[in-house]
């Protein structure tokens, strides 16, 4: 990710620290030192900082007092309880939808169903393209149920849920189909205003993708990290 420009100063910095926290090049758990940054970028300890809050909102960073800051843990614990608390979110959001979507809304929701669709359907599926797509079917979601606390709390998992979707690229690429069979089941759950049918499937998709995730992670329990 190129820096460039900002419209909002924090916020820039706040996005290309977060693409590489999400992609590995600042490691789990390694220190984010406010005067490298605003050196590397030629901007301002103040606005690293401020860029730095909004990465802990984001949960990929935790900032100790008088430690600093440094990119949260990625581990089989902390993947998880990440994994349990952005499924209920889901399952909230998936519940309003079924009960407050109305006839003009349904070809939005379709439209964004069918941009996963393609991309999962693509010779070679890129993973991030497919995650992308992914969270515009919820943002879609959102702007139907219009609920600003739940809609910013999602927001707010985005960051750290794709920080997992990279890490285990590999494992997703090979588990695309089930993907494609999540997304097609859910629409036809939401679309039957069938809220228990919704909640069974993202139960059921969230428990396979943390069971991929856990395979690839170390366990600090088992492992004493």
């Amino acid at each position: 990710m190129e820096f460039q420009v900002p419209n909002t100063l924090a916020e820039q910095i706040a996005n290309y620290l977060a693409d590489r926290v999400m992609t590995g090049i600042i490691r789990p758990g390694e220190r984010i030192q406010e005067a490298t940054v605003a050196a590397e970028l030629r901007v301002s300890r103040a606005s690293v900082k401020e860029a730095l809050y909004t990465l802990e909102r984001w949960h990929l960073v935790d900032i100790t007092p008088r430690k600093g800051a440094s990119a949260t843990r990625l581990d089989a614990h902390h993947a998880s309880e990440l994994y349990d608390v952005y499924m209920h979110l889901l399952i909230m959001l998936a519940r309003r939808l079924t009960e407050r979507w109305k006839v003009e809304d349904r070809p939005h929701l379709l439209e964004a169903i069918e941009s996963v669709t393609h991309r999962l359907n693509a010779g070679t599926p890129d993973v991030a393209a497919v995650v992308q797509a992914s969270f515009d079917v919820m943002d879609a979601c959102c702007n139907v149920v219009r609920n600003p606390y739940l809609t910013e709390a999602l927001a707010n998992f985005k960051p750290a849920v794709s920080r997992t979707y990279y890490f285990c690229a590999d494992r997703y690429k090979q588990d695309l189909d089930s993907t494609g069979m999540f997304f097609g089941q859910l629409t036809t759950a939401v679309l039957a205003r069938d809220a228990d049918g919704a909640e069974q499937r993202i139960v059921e998709f969230a428990n396979h993708q943390k069971a991929l995730l856990l395979a690839a992670l170390p366990d600090p329990l088992k492992t004493g990290v």
